[in-house]
């Protein structure tokens, strides 16, 4: 028996298709092809929009989905996971108590083209290096640099943080929000900060 890593399930306004974050990118695409038949069963005559939730997805993942399903069923698709580190597919930023999150520890740096997600907070034991991808629900909490891409609160929270020995990358993002170095004294200033976290003004603040 095939484990499922897909669920189906039709709301009022919508068709809800959830992902179990353990599931890998292979297996949904397996399984959401041999799930067609049973989605397209659930259409008539109205397209009810369909919402891709759970797992966080990259990109190109969220495009050969949406592919898919479109080669099918000519319906609108949405997807919670953000694109691109979250900054597009945010339905709204929200405020969740996240001082007692769970935690995930990584020993070690992290490489060019390696990625880290997690649903909680995450403690990097080593540097974020350029090319890097680190993204957490919650916190992000790294002993070394941050030369890569961080992303707290992926979901939205704009009570998430992210804290470095060193701040040393292009952007910073918090919920839906970003800030990017402008020049170069802005990126030596930068250098030094060690703390980011989303001021009252709903912009990124570093210290």
């Amino acid at each position: 028996m095939k484990k499922t890593n897909i669920f189906i399930n039709l709301k009022k306004d919508k068709i809800i298709i959830k992902i179990k974050e353990t599931a890998t990118h292979e297996q949904v695409l397996e399984e959401l092809k041999r799930k067609l038949s049973e989605l397209k069963k659930l259409y008539k005559e109205e397209k009810t929009p369909i919402e891709v939730v759970g797992k966080t997805l990259k990109t190109v993942e969220m495009d050969e989905i949406q592919e898919i399903v479109q080669e099918q069923i000519d319906v609108k698709i949405d997807f919670e996971t953000p694109k691109t580190l979250g900054l597009h597919g945010i339905k709204k930023a929200f405020d969740k108590e996240i001082e007692d999150s769970t935690t995930k520890f990584h020993k070690g740096s992290l490489r060019s083209g390696q990625k880290l997600e997690y649903e909680g907070s995450l403690v990097i034991l080593g540097d974020v290096n350029g090319g890097a991808e680190v993204i957490a629900e919650e916190n992000i909490v790294i002993l070394g640099a941050l030369r890569g891409l961080a992303h707290a609160g992926a979901k939205g929270n704009k009570k998430a943080i992210i804290a470095a020995n060193r701040i040393d990358c292009p952007q910073i993002r918090i919920a839906n929000i970003i800030k990017e170095k402008e020049n170069s004294e802005e990126e030596q200033e930068e250098g030094r900060k060690r703390y980011a976290y989303v001021g009252e003004n709903e912009e990124i603040i570093l210290e």
